[in-house]
């Protein structure tokens, strides 16, 4: 295997015997922090020198005023997950981290799409937006801002419906996400 930082192309066979990389698995990260200035870029600043990318970013409160939950997802095919959760642990504002499995976990992400709709075509931008439970948000004179709540999956399927309809622009939050049942945070 290569050295760490190496752009030496590994086999399959070699990163599964690198440490349990269980590659092609997309990881949810639930990370509790203090509510501290400067603790995300340390967070973000350590998946980035480790050579991930982060492919959603969510922060918000939770239910005590003085601790956040961060929310990211990146691809656990091309790095091992464990070797970056070990350091995030010792960065002095993180609290608990945990790798949530896809089968033990809700999750949801909210997109907004601008499309367009003129005359006729508004009455089938209505349709699809009812397929996928969609609300209408704002209504324009020549197109609709539509709101659509669900998995990634479902986002990923009504943006595929709306490109041919006329997408004009379209924003995502990211994925949050939280674990089932009463089990721990």
């Amino acid at each position: 295997m290569g050295e760490p930082g190496t752009q030496e192309l590994l086999s399959l066979e070699e990163l599964e015997a690198a440490g349990g990389m269980r590659t092609g698995r997309k990881h949810v990260l639930s990370i509790l922090v203090e509510d501290k200035p400067g603790v995300l870029t340390r967070i973000a600043g350590l998946f980035a020198r480790r050579g991930f990318n982060i492919d959603t970013l969510t922060v918000g409160p939770t239910d005590d005023l003085s601790v956040s939950r961060i929310t990211l997802t990146v691809d656990g095919a091309l790095h091992p997950i464990d070797h970056v959760t070990k350091q995030l642990h010792k960065l002095i504002n993180v609290l608990k981290i945990r790798d949530l499995e896809p089968r033990d976990t809700v999750s949801r992400e909210l997109a907004l799409f601008k499309i367009a709709a003129d005359g006729p075509q508004r009455a089938e931008v209505l349709q699809v937006c009812e397929i996928f439970r969609g609300k209408v948000v704002d209504v324009g004179r020549r197109s609709v801002i539509v709101e659509v709540t669900g998995t990634t999956d479902k986002i990923e399927a009504f943006e595929a419906m709306a490109r041919p309809l006329g997408l004009i622009e379209m924003m995502r939050t990211g994925e949050i996400a939280i674990s089932r049942g009463r089990g721990e945070t």
